[in-house]
């Protein structure tokens, strides 16, 4: 075992997270789903977004909270547009649905904006605007969030970390990937901290409960999340709050529940576009001209520290490679609270080193 983590191979991480997953009621092939959605948060190194939420969602699976045997059921479809009702299903069920009928409308005509309401969480935003990208359309996600954010020049939240992902396509391992959230991180890296109980987080992360700067990180858990930019990330937020929620008919603002919420689903919605870029330049064109553009970047000199220029995606590219070879650490916190969860199913625990 690595200094204070628990390293597991990936592939016996993974059928872990679903026997959980089946435990809590899933049947086995949307267990599988969700597993893989969390698995490839850890390998590309965005913890936050792996198997540290794999707790919340078998509690609020055995609360009732979310409806594990939901595939939910289209609202409305017109040309290139849908909204669809995900009626409280796992947000990596209906997530796959949605998607696959963006895949299908732009495939028809050109572009395709599929929105869905009353959904849970998804994941890393970044699994779907590849499972997007990966049908040669260039995929975007996007998705409100629970109220954790204050706005630009507030103390109280009314925002969500709102991410916004962007997927081009081509090779996974050089494809330029953009998932970010609206906030300086995101959320769940501060509750990773916390549940792993590391005493400080790096400044600009957060505030406290009056609005002021902190780096504690038990501050930050009972405080606020800092927007990114400022007034910039606070506008990016509400422009996802408006593609989803608004457009969607869904919960917004203080009206979404959350994973840490236990007396209402969480009521988030999802936004994904699909565009074919075979429509404009044509498929061979733009990814030459991709090509081009990165090459550019690359060639940029580096600055002061650094020794060179990344893209958007490279740096997690790198994790996944590292990660597929070494496995994959887990916080002691993390950890303890997976293994409580499989004591109480009967699951037995993978091996780690």
């Amino acid at each position: 075992m690595a200094e204070g983590f628990f390293t597991v191979e990936h592939t016996a991480l993974e059928n872990f997270a679903r026997q959980l997953l089946e435990g809590a009621g899933v049947a086995r092939q949307r267990a599988a789903l969700v597993a893989s959605n969390l698995i490839f948060g850890n390998l590309r190194g965005v913890d936050s977004h792996g198997m540290q939420l794999l707790p919340y969602y078998v509690e609020q699976l055995s609360s009732g909270l979310i409806d594990g045997a939901q595939d939910g059921a289209v609202l409305r479809e017109g040309g290139a547009t849908m909204l669809y009702n995900a009626s409280n299903g796992l947000g990596a069920v209906t997530s796959a649905i949605c998607c696959d009928h963006a895949i299908r409308l732009a495939n028809e005509h050109g572009v395709a904006f599929v929105v869905a309401r009353d959904a849970n969480h998804f994941g890393a935003a970044a699994y779907w605007g590849r499972r997007i990208s990966a049908e040669g359309l260039i995929g975007f996600a996007f998705c409100n969030a629970s109220p954790i954010v204050p706005p630009f020049q507030a103390k109280e939240p009314r925002l969500g970390t709102n991410p916004i992902c962007m997927s081009v396509p081509g090779a996974p391992e050089t494809s330029w990937l953009l998932d970010m959230a609206t906030t300086t991180v995101a959320a769940n890296r501060i509750f990773k901290a916390y549940h792993n109980k590391q005493a400080e987080i790096p400044p600009g992360w957060a505030m406290d409960k009056e609005g002021r700067p902190t780096t504690s990180t038990n501050e930050a858990f009972h405080g606020l999340i800092m927007p990114l930019g400022g007034y910039k990330g606070t506008g990016l937020a509400v422009m996802v709050e408006i593609l989803c929620a608004i457009l969607g008919g869904g919960a917004m603002s203080t009206e979404v529940g959350g994973l840490r919420v236990k007396d209402r689903p969480m009521g988030v919605s999802h936004s994904f576009l699909a565009i074919d870029p075979a429509r404009f330049v044509g498929a061979a064109e733009f990814a030459g001209r991709m090509d081009k553009l990165t090459d550019y970047l690359h060639s940029a000199a580096p600055g002061s520290g650094f020794d060179e220029v990344l893209i958007a995606g490279e740096p997690e590219a790198r994790f996944e490679k590292q990660r597929r070879e070494s496995g994959v650490p887990l916080g002691p916190g993390e950890w303890q609270r997976l293994i409580d969860w499989a004591a109480k199913f009967g699951v037995a625990p993978p091996a780690y080193t």
